[in-house]
């Protein structure tokens, strides 16, 4: 049985419309409403949904296409938050703000959620096509270049399914075309693998597009395999959405796995924050491994290649080992017998004080000019417990000898490395070939460096140890958590990496350009409130203002309607910030922000400070001819007390030189703590929600509002402008 659509003539739901087609749901069509109404969807139950964006859930939520409404929660909230942005298209004045915003936010991604289709593909897809002539004038030009790229990618998907109902629905002049039959019938669902059996594949329609060398679609197998010694940073993200980024387009797999062989680094702490990490970044993986899953093969592989006179023990100690190394000399153990190699190892395994003294190697060759090459370590002795199987064994493999076998035995396809580990890769391939495994692919890309920025987790580490900073999450850490708790959103982390590609040159970044990206995000939905900074503030008194406080309830954003709405309160008495009260001279006609303009008639002072200003309002002012716009909160006692916190970098050069030591560069103030007020409405906000506070910046909540006398904590977020330094 069809469900039952109506709507108004003049107001097709266009992205319903077309999401059924595209989900092959059958709607039975009445579009005699009368003009102005919202769309009613009567479901088979006899149950009805009303408003567009209402249906649209109800078909993405039971449609059969997979992630049509996703079933991740993070991606559903981006869902609705573009279900929701796609009515800015809708009006006249901000069509192009609006097509200008998708077409950054485009710019690196082939579709708005995820690596499929969903529904906010569809609304706004469907809010561009509703516009008729006025977006396909902007689609033959180069304007709007990804938005366009995404929008033809879209229709040659489903092309038959789009193109019928734009031809039905959509007039020259835009939405309200009366469809060619009578106001009733039946819109047939069709089947998407049918309409794009004509269309040609999809090519380059990402804007970061990167083949895979010898990459076949479905056969594809991936890893991202982290240490556990630390949480995800800024530069171990890029090797994670990169690991992403390729299985999804060859349709491939790719699996987690924790390099697990440093018992004394290692935590179950790291392990399950590394997991929240990469939830947080989105990256779906099949299963989740870990090296010392292998171990007991791992120790066989190492007795196998002993026994072949493919690796030894040797007993040399670790800096002549390292000198030898250097210089092309063999080890003195190197010609051991294979009975003596195996005594050895089995003190090894004992953890014997005569096996501690030992380590295995590799006999591959001291006279490559690859040093890499010149008999490497395979094992060594650790007495630490492992976090995961405790004291069971005394002897790991180092991650040279593991990564090889666990990645051949895996069947990884291709093993994504840092181009800093090029010289490692004929290491790579060599033990491969000598454990007589299948060989993997190794493709490399440039690690991700930021200025200012240390990202050695021995080093971070030291900041935690110290005290310096208040966890692996703290702020001014460049953790995947610490940019979020500063107010990072995840989109702009993903949009800024895959701005670097594959690319193997070696990059150092600036940060204000990741904090660009996060601007363009933020800015058009983040709700907009005031403060005014405690010190020195300065009462403005309004001669002919309310002598009665009266409230009005004004939108939060005034250009995005679903930040909902807050209450501001007008009083006779109100406050400015000091700085905005010594920039005003007497007799200026200023303009308050959310009333309108007042005349500051006198200026108080005592021993140079103002104390206080008088003035009156000035209604019939006009807004285009003051010089200063001013915030300002009303002299009430259910203002609220907040704490803006800015951050600096941790240490004070761009780029530590090679042997430069950062203890001898940190930065001596990294936090800075300002007292404000804020307006009455800041008591709703939720803990990581991001606020723009008018002419101070954007903030995001730290510590939401508990009780009068506790102070709500806003961290500063970044906006891409050359920050200045708090020392």
């Amino acid at each position: 049985m069809a469900l039952n659509i109506t709507f108004a003539a003049d107001n097709p739901p266009l992205s319903v419309l077309a999401a059924a087609k595209i989900a092959n749901i059958s709607l039975s069509v009445d579009s005699s409403l009368p003009s102005g109404s919202d769309p009613v969807l009567r479901l088979a139950s006899g149950e009805t949904l009303q408003g567009t964006n209402a249906l649209l859930c109800y078909i993405g939520k039971t449609a059969t296409l997979p992630n049509f409404y996703s079933q991740d929660a993070s991606d559903a909230e981006l869902i609705d938050k573009w279900l929701e942005f796609s009515s800015n298209f809708l009006s006249g004045s901000e069509f192009e703000n609006a097509c200008a915003h998708v077409d950054g936010y485009l710019t690196f991604r082939t579709l708005l959620v995820g690596s499929s289709l969903t529904i906010s593909d569809v609304a706004i897809w469907s809010a561009l096509a509703g516009t008729g002539q006025r977006w396909e004038s902007l689609r033959k030009s180069k304007k709007y270049q990804n938005l366009v790229r995404w929008y033809n990618s879209i229709l040659i998907e489903h092309s038959d399914a789009l193109n019928e109902v734009t031809a039905a629905y959509v007039g020259k002049r835009g939405l309200g075309k009366v469809p060619a039959a009578n106001t009733k019938g039946i819109v047939s669902g069709s089947n998407s693998k049918d309409s794009n059996m004509g269309a040609q594949p999809k090519e380059n329609v990402a804007g970061f597009e990167v083949d895979l060398p010898g990459a076949k679609v479905g056969e594809v197998c991936l890893r991202f395999a982290p240490e556990p010694s630390g949480y995800l940073h800024i530069g171990h993200s890029k090797a994670a959405l990169l690991n992403k980024y390729f299985a999804e387009r060859y349709q491939g797999r790719l699996l987690i796995r924790f390099d697990d062989t440093n018992p004394s680094k290692e935590s179950n702490e790291f392990v399950d924050n590394l997991l929240k990490d990469i939830e947080t970044l989105g990256i779906k993986y099949e299963k989740v491994t870990y090296t010392s899953d292998y171990f007991e093969d791992l120790m066989k592989m190492a007795e196998k290649l002993i026994m072949e006179g493919k690796a030894y023990v040797d007993d040399t100690t670790r800096e002549q080992m390292q000198k030898e190394r250097m210089e092309g000399i063999e080890s003195r153990c190197r010609n051991n017998t294979i009975d003596d190699n195996m005594a050895l190892w089995k003190e090894m395994i004992a953890g014997s004080e005569r096996g501690l003294q030992c380590c295995v190697r590799g006999k591959l060759d001291m006279q490559d000019p690859n040093k890499t090459l010149r008999d490497p370590v395979y094992y060594r002795c650790n007495l630490d417990p492992h976090h995961r199987i405790g004291s069971k064994y005394k002897v790991y493999p180092t991650y040279d000898f593991a990564c090889p076998f666990v990645d051949s035995i895996e069947g990884i396809s291709h093993a994504l490395r840092a181009s800093e580990y090029h010289d490692r890769n004929a290491q790579y391939h060599r033990i491969l070939k000598d454990m007589g495994l299948r060989d993997v692919q190794i493709y490399e890309f440039s690690r991700l460096n930021m200025v200012y920025t240390l990202l050695s987790k021995r080093k971070l580490l030291w900041f935690v140890q110290n005290g310096k900073v208040d966890g692996w999450d703290d702020p001014r850490f460049p953790t995947v958590q610490g940019i979020v708790r500063r107010g990072l959103k995840v989109e702009a982390l993903i949009q800024f990496i895959l701005q670097q590609g594959a690319s193997k040159n070696l990059n150092l970044m600036e940060w204000d350009k990741l904090w660009t990206i996060n601007k363009k995000i933020i800015d058009p939905f983040c709700p907009r409130h005031t403060a005014v900074l405690e010190e020195k503030r300065v009462i403005l008194t309004l001669e002919n203002g309310p002598e009665k406080p009266f409230v009005k309830i004004i939108p939060r954003h005034k250009k995005y309607e679903p930040a909902g709405q807050k209450a501001t309160t007008y009083t006779k008495r109100i406050w400015l910030d000091s700085a905005d009260a010594l920039a005003i001279t007497e007799g200026e006609e200023v303009t308050l922000m959310d009333w309108g303009n007042a005349i500051a008639k006198q200026i108080h002072k005592e021993d140079g400070n103002i104390t206080h200003l008088s003035g009156v309002l000035h209604p019939e002012g006009s807004v285009k001819t003051t010089k200063l716009k001013l915030t300002w909160l009303p002299e009430t006692e259910e203002l609220v007390h907040l704490s803006l916190v800015e951050f600096d970098y941790l240490i004070k050069k761009k780029k530590l030189e090679e042997g430069e030591d950062f203890l001898d560069n940190l930065n001596p103030c990294t936090r800075l703590e300002t007292l404000a007020l804020g307006d009455t409405n800041m008591r709703n906000l939720k803990r990581g929600e991001v606020i723009q506070l008018e002419r101070k910046g954007y903030y995001r909540c730290d510590v939401p509002y508990l009780r009068p006398s506790k102070r709500i904590v806003l961290f500063a977020i970044p906006d891409g402008r050359q920050q200045t330094s708090l020392n």
